[in-house]
């Protein structure tokens, strides 16, 4: 299936809370989206992989997305590889994307780096004619653009997405994912492991944030190396 938009993340669960509210915002205007994932959050503290297995099958069916898929690297695990790299390049020409929204490379969780680096790699390779398999129904292409979006280490963006249209569905969205969100004892909060605050709050802390540097009430920040036009005709002026 031909993409508008492709994204990747390293666990179930990263792409709905980091740019859930513009999978949603693409995905009302009638564009066609979807989402790799590069592990099953298998080793994840809260949640088992069948929890996690059922919750991905419940945020697919909110968000109607087009396409999902899983390398499965190993939670915990992910390395760029040469493997894992031209898997990854191979379901971008299958899928023809014309953006790439992917983690960034700069972040504290092994896992997020990884798959941001392996994505850049990956968005790069798929361009290549000589590396893609002759027998794809699919010619080598490469996406018009890769962005990438926040994790744990924040960043000056340069773009931010007004996604308050969409805030209430986001946070429906997310909550799919409730074995990440709820205690797993009495000796568990709730809270993030390094930062305190539940996912919900930092969720909320972060769109706020943002979207006022753009003067709406939520945002979320991507960043692109180097130049945009002054209209960005994929993703819209907001």
């Amino acid at each position: 299936m031909k993409l508008d938009v492709l994204i990747v993340a390293a666990h179930p669960d990263d792409a709905e809370i980091c740019v859930g509210g513009t999978i949603l915002k693409l995905m009302r205007a009638g564009k066609r989206v979807g989402i790799v994932d590069a592990t099953r959050g298998e080793m994840g503290t809260r949640g088992t992989a069948d929890d996690r297995a059922r919750e991905v099958a419940a945020a697919n069916a909110l968000m109607k997305i087009n396409a999902r898929h899983n390398l499965d690297l190993g939670d915990g695990r992910v390395e760029v590889t040469l493997s894992a790299r031209e898997r990854l390049a191979a379901l971008i020409r299958d899928h023809q994307p014309d953006v790439v929204l992917a983690q960034s490379p700069e972040d504290l969780h092994p896992d997020h780096a990884a798959t941001g680096q392996l994505a850049r790699e990956a968005w790069y390779l798929a361009g290549l004619a000589r590396l893609a398999d002759p027998s794809a129904s699919r010619p080598a292409k490469r996406p018009q653009r890769l962005y990438h979006f926040m994790g744990h280490v924040p960043f000056d963006p340069t773009y931010v997405v007004d996604i308050g249209p969409v805030w209430e569905e986001k946070i429906a969205l997310v909550r799919c994912y409730a074995s990440q969100l709820a205690p797993r004892g009495d000796a568990d909060k709730g809270q993030h492991f390094l930062f305190g605050a539940d996912i919900l709050s930092r969720m909320e802390t972060r769109a706020r944030f943002f979207g006022e540097r753009i003067g709406v009430r939520y945002g979320e920040p991507l960043l692109h190396k180097g130049p945009l036009p002054c209209v960005d005709p994929l993703l819209g002026g907001g």
